[in-house]
Order: structure tokens, then C-alpha cells, then sequence
């Protein structure tokens, strides 16, 4: 912007004179600018809304529409110290009886003294110095040991070591060692104890490792003693369900829809599988808080206080506030901006009407009943004692986390006891015919994207509207600045020289005097 020097010759104060001169096109750029800043809140708004909705819609409602949400299971142990158990959709409602035999275990040596003299050898100890001259080869067989004088077929994993490896760099050969199939060792050497220690690094029989003698294994510690007590082989868990065998690599077992992990060897264990009534309670209850989040915030959006007094602030009336004044100020406008909005009173109602519709359901006799949230127990509160944003929300009768109806017969939990595909078959309707709903507000159309309840598309584009309204808004100031400073400018011209012609006839009628 160019420097306008004026008001040096009339002593006028024209800077705020064409600020007057101008407010108008200056009431029009900040006006625009104030929208366009609402604008922006208003959408910030909105997707925080729309996320809240998606999230209901793609997570619990969208779960509810099928049977596995109701079909829940437990199974119950009667010895939880040595067994515990996952119960999946397809386990039986039964009574087991299961034996644990013995747990899987990892193979496992603990080395015998390796020492050099009465020493025991270091990490930097050579195998030269532990009579390796030559040095030789540590070779392991990887796998269950054959029975019956079966052949052979385990893999081996083996190292070569040189005289002047050390002990360190022996332990990194071992480590980085790998059979043809990738099986690896966990190796250790403890320089305290002079020992090495070795361990297969998985669970079971497969897994586990047997020792192939020579001098470099000796030298190293790394033999069995005549009893056998250093070292203890890679075993499978072993389990009796019903009295049939089953073994695994791991301490736990997938047997007909049960994960079974066994924690201790323990006989007579009882496991008893059924229906998890309470699980079923708890997905309704779950989703009916979702809902009821979702519509105590639609409802706090749309009887928001418009805030109609509050208008955008300007720059020069933020800087005449305190930053806590302007906050509070631009929260007012910010809570009203949904206030008795159509898209947030449409979606509002479509949801409401799905809520208190009836579905028919077979019933476990065959026959079929039209049947209602009320019919479980499920409503509203009174209309003249509940807060205005809560009137939407849903009460379950019995809910003890609900004082307004803990009281109440609890006849959800009743039904579910009695006839649990009645509930089931209920509310999969009702959540179907939910999402089918929220479906249909959320498609894309001319001026809103998928998966979305607000026109999402429309607000982009009076977004980029409001850019070039500023744009025109600023250039129009800035003209008619621009006009005003030239005038004033030719005046202050003209009075110069009418102040210099006036010098000059003061000055020859001062020196004719004299």
C-alpha cells in the first residue's frame, strides 16, 4: 500500500475522515469475513457431529443387526488355577469333564563347568586354551527324537569354531546359527558360573533340541550327565476331554469352539458351557447408551440458544476485549450455531420414529407377536419432569445404573431368560431397520458426500463463495481509499499554492514598508 501523506496544508484529520467516508465498504469486507469465520465453525461442527454418527453407525448398530451379537457363551471352570477357557460362537451348551496330564515345555540344558585349570573359563577364554587346537564342529539335532529305533530324520543346526574363537564369539555363532527351515536357539554363557545355557525357543516336542556328541561340545560343557539331570527335552501339553486325547505344541487347545489353556497338571476339572444371558443384556444396554449419547446430542445442538444479539467481531472489537471476553463471546455463537437447524431436527426425528416402531417376532412357540421397546421394558422418561435434552434418551426398566428405573421390574432380563430368540429376533429388526434409516440419510447426493447427514458439498462451495465475495469487498475498499486520498491530495496541492502565493504577497508588501 502506498504512503499517503495529508492534511499537512488544511490540518484536516483526513485519515479519519476517509475512514468514515469509506465504513460502509468496510462494514461489507468485515461483515464477509465474519460469515465466512462462521462458516468455518459451522462446519467444524458439523463433522464432529457426522463422526459421532458414523462411529454408531459402522460400530455397535452396525453389529446388532446380526445374531452373533446375541449369541454369547461362557464357560465356567471348576478349577480356574489350572484351566482357563475363551468360549467362541460355535461351542455347545454342555458339561465336560477334562484331565490335564502335563504341559508343554521348552527344551532346555544347563552346561556342565567349563574351565581352564581350576578356572573357570571367561568370555574371552580361546578354544585353543580349552585344548581345541584344531578346533571342531557344535552340532545340535532340532525336533522330537525318533521312537522305535525309527530313522533319523530331525534337522541339525551346526557351527564350526576355530581355535582362536572365543567363548563370546562361539555364543555369537550359536545365536546366528539356523537350521534349513529357519529354526533358530536361544544360547547363552553365564561367565560367573561358567556354564552355558541353551534352550529351544518355542514350546513342544517339535521344538525341541537333542545334543550330537563330540570333542568341541566336551570342551564347551555342552553334554548330558549320566543321569540325564542338566537337560530336559521339548515336551507337547497333553489334555483328556471326555476322556479322548489331544496334545499341542503350546498349553493351549481350539476343541469345538472352546480355547482351553491349561495352567497346572490337575484332574476332575469341570467345564461347564451356556448361554451368557448377562453378555446379551449387555450389548442391548450398550447400544441404547450409544443411541442416547447421539440424541441428547442432537437435542443439545438443536434447542442451543441461537444467539442471535451475538454478532462476528471485528478486529478492532477483539482488540478492544480481553482474550476471556472474546472467548466467551465467540462460545455463545459457536454453541448456537445448530440451533433449530432442519437437518439436525430431520435426522433427530427419523431416528426417534424407528425407535418407538413395532416389529413382528416369532416367539419360541412359533407363533409371532408385534412387539415394541416398551414391550421390554425400554422408554422414555416423563415428558414434564425430564430435562429438555434428555427426553429422547431411552431408559431400560431395572438398569441399576439408571436410578429413574432401577426400581422397576426389570423385563428385558426376564425376556432374555425365557425366551432368548424373541430379543434377539427383536432387536436384530430394530437395529436393521436403524441402520437402514441412517443409511438413507447419509447418501451421497448433489451437495453432500457419502456416509455423511449435512451437506457437506454445499458448505464447501459457499466457502470458496465467501473467498471471492471477500475478495471484491476488499478491492472496493481499497478504490474507494484510493479515490478519496487523491482528492484530498489535489486539494492539499492547491492549497500550497494558494499558501505559497499568499507567502509571496505578505513578503512584497513587508518589504515595501521598510
Amino acid at each position: 500500500m502506498p504512503i499517503r501523506i495529508t492534511g499537512m496544508n488544511s490540518g484536516l484529520d483526513t485519515e479519519s475522515i476517509i475512514t468514515a467516508l469509506t465504513s460502509t465498504k468496510k462494514t461489507k469486507l468485515d461483515t464477509a469475513k465474519g460469515d465466512q469465520k462462521k462458516l468455518t465453525w459451522k462446519q467444524e461442527k458439523w463433522k464432529d457431529l457426522n463422526k459421532k454418527v458414523v462411529s454408531f453407525y459402522n460400530g455397535m448398530l452396525s453389529n446388532m443387526r446380526f445374531s452373533t451379537a446375541y449369541s454369547k457363551k461362557t464357560t465356567s471352570v471348576s478349577n480356574s488355577n489350572a484351566a482357563t477357557v475363551i468360549t467362541g460362537e460355535s461351542a455347545m451348551d454342555s458339561t465336560q469333564n477334562l484331565n490335564i496330564k502335563s504341559l508343554a515345555k521348552s527344551g532346555y540344558l544347563t552346561g556342565q563347568e567349563v574351565k581352564v585349570g581350576d578356572e573357570k573359563a571367561g568370555n574371552s577364554t580361546t578354544m585353543e586354551q580349552l585344548g581345541l587346537s584344531s578346533g571342531g564342529t557344535l552340532s545340535f539335532k532340532i525336533g522330537k527324537a525318533p521312537e522305535n529305533g525309527a530313522e533319523d530324520t530331525r534337522e541339525t543346526l551346526s557351527v564350526d569354531v576355530a581355535a582362536g574363537d572365543t567363548i563370546e564369539s562361539v555364543v555369537s555363532k550359536l545365536r546366528a546359527a539356523t537350521t534349513e527351515s529357519g529354526v533358530s536357539l536361544n544360547v547363552n554363557y553365564d561367565e560367573k558360573n561358567g556354564r552355558f545355557f541353551i534352550s529351544s525357543k518355542e514350546t513342544g516336542a517339535d521344538a525341541s533340541f537333542d545334543l550330537v556328541e563330540s570333542d568341541a561340545m566336551t570342551a564347551l560343557g555342552l553334554s548330558k550327565k549320566a543321569d540325564g539331570s542338566n537337560y530336559i527335552a521339548g515336551a507337547d501339553a497333553v489334555i483328556e476331554l471326555n476322556g479322548e486325547k489331544f496334545t499341542s505344541k503350546s498349553n493351549t487347545f481350539e476343541i469345538n469352539g472352546l480355547t482351553i489353556t491349561a495352567n497346572e497338571v490337575a484332574d476332575n476339572i469341570t467345564l461347564t458351557t451356556k448361554q451368557d444371558t448377562s453378555g446379551i443384556y449387555d450389548n442391548i444396554k450398550k447400544m441404547i447408551k450409544e443411541y442416547n449419547d447421539l440424541m441428547k446430542e442432537f437435542a443439545t445442538l438443536y434447542n442451543a440458544d441461537p444467539a442471535k444479539k451475538y454478532k462476528m467481531l471485528t478486529d478492532d472489537e477483539k482488540d478492544a476485549m480481553s482474550d476471556s471476553e472474546v472467548e466467551d463471546w465467540e462460545k455463545k455463537i459457536k454453541d448456537g450455531l445448530l440451533a433449530k437447524d432442519d437437518t439436525v431436527g430431520n435426522v433427530r426425528t427419523a431416528l426417534r420414529d424407528v425407535m418407538n416402531s413395532s416389529f413382528e417376532v416369532t416367539l419360541k412357540d412359533g407363533s409371532t407377536q408385534s412387539l415394541s421397546l416398551a414391550s421390554f421394558g425400554i422408554s422414555t422418561g416423563s415428558y414434564f419432569t425430564t430435562e429438555e435434552n434428555e427426553r429422547d434418551m431411552l431408559h431400560i426398566d431395572g438398569d441399576s445404573d439408571d436410578s429413574a428405573v432401577s426400581g422397576n421390574t426389570d423385563l428385558l432380563k426376564a425376556a432374555i431368560s425365557s425366551d432368548p430368540d424373541k430379543v434377539m429376533n427383536f432387536f436384530t429388526e430394530l437395529s436393521k431397520s436403524l441402520y437402514g434409516k441412517l443409511s438413507d440419510l447419509m447418501k451421497g447426493t448433489e451437495y453432500s458426500s457419502s456416509f455423511t447427514i449435512y451437506e457437506d458439498k454445499l458448505m464447501a462451495s459457499q466457502y470458496s463463495a465467501y473467498n471471492t465475495k471477500i475478495s471484491d469487498a476488499q478491492k472496493a475498499l481499497e478504490a474507494a481509499q484510493d479515490k478519496y486520498y487523491k482528492q484530498f491530495s489535489k486539494m492539499e496541492t492547491a492549497l500550497a499554492k494558494v499558501n505559497s502565493a499568499s507567502g509571496s504577497l505578505s513578503s512584497f508588501f513587508g518589504g515595501g514598508g521598510s
